[in-house]
């Protein structure tokens, strides 16, 4: 029996690391763009999104599905493209806790904590 529990542990052990889920992506760039917009002096490089998908293993692609889908849903659909139903509801998902985010914390309060938060993402301008 105890070899048994020996043999399990060691798969988990040796089990590979597995991505992060796509909605944790999703918030932190939807969050990224936010930052843009809502806090003075901020930017974001693209890239540093794409990267970033790339690190959390997440397809090629990712970033810009992401992007459209967000643009689609904060513009009523008059710009970016609506994306599958699953992404889509990621972005809302990530829209209503941003949202509540911000306003739990204030606005200010919101953004330096997103120099943090999203470190490597956002730059000061």
């Amino acid at each position: 029996m105890r070899y048994g529990w020996l043999i399990a542990g060691s798969m988990l052990i040796a089990a590979p690391a597995h991505a992060e889920p796509r909605s944790v992506y999703v918030t932190m760039v939807l969050q990224a763009f936010a930052a843009k917009v809502e806090c003075p002096g901020t930017d974001l490089v693209y890239q540093d999104l794409v990267k970033r998908a790339q690190d959390m293993q997440l397809p090629d692609g990712t970033t810009e599905k992401v992007r459209k889908a967000i643009a689609f849903m904060h513009t009523g659909g008059k710009m970016g493209e609506k994306q599958d139903d699953d992404l889509m509801a990621e972005v809302a998902v990530a829209t209503q806790s941003t949202d509540f985010d911000q306003r739990r914390l204030g606005m200010s309060n919101w953004c330096e904590a997103q120099k943090t938060n999203l470190a490597g993402l956002i730059h000061t301008k």
